[in-house]
């Protein structure tokens, strides 16, 4: 590329009034080398420039946020997974504790709890042999366990005139943990 070339290819900016030795439509390469001017005094625009061209992020500094974010994620994704194990948990002694009031509604009413055999659904639906009913009991229809399953009920109970439980996360009798059973009758 010969010397016209190169200054064909460079690009004309507005020349600040204060700008030493340049007039407009001047190209720097019209200057004898040693004395150019500075980009700054030829183009008020030369940092804008200069910076557009730089603009991005190099991957080692991409690789570092990345890293920061995986560690930042170990951090927080055990303490958030624990916390919603002990919220499924309390949200299904609540349900309990609810139903409980219904069931013992349900007993005010009727002057019994419901059987095993009518079951929970006895505070949606009238019974056939309960004449006073004064339900629904429940708003809504009987909610599942926070695990999705259904509660355990059993009247007459063994701890009591009823028992309701959810047997946890693994839906089986006993365990600990996310799989320990939630009764009625331990409050």
């Amino acid at each position: 590329m010969d010397e016209q070339e190169k200054k064909s290819h460079l690009p004309l900016y507005p020349v600040p009034q204060n700008a030493p030795h340049v007039s407009a439509g001047m190209n720097v390469l019209d200057f004898p080398a040693g004395q150019r001017p500075k980009a700054t005094d030829v183009s008020p625009w030369y940092g804008v420039y200069r910076a557009a061209s730089r603009a991005g992020f190099t991957l080692v500094e991409l690789l570092v946020v990345m890293v920061i974010i995986g560690l930042l994620a170990a951090l927080v994704l055990p303490n958030y997974m624990g916390r919603e194990r002990a919220a499924r948990s309390q949200t299904a002694r609540t349900q309990i504790e609810l139903l409980g009031t219904a069931l013992d509604t349900f007993r005010l009413d009727i002057g019994r709890y419901p059987t095993s055999e009518e079951g929970l659904d006895a505070l949606r639906r009238k019974p056939s042999n309960a004449d006073r009913w004064d339900g629904p009991y429940l708003k809504k229809e009987v909610p599942q366990d926070p695990w999705g399953k259904p509660y355990v009920y059993r009247s007459p109970g063994e701890h009591g005139s009823y028992d309701l439980f959810s047997y946890g996360a693994d839906g089986v009798p006993g365990g600990d943990s996310d799989n320990r059973d939630i009764l009625s009758w331990e409050g």
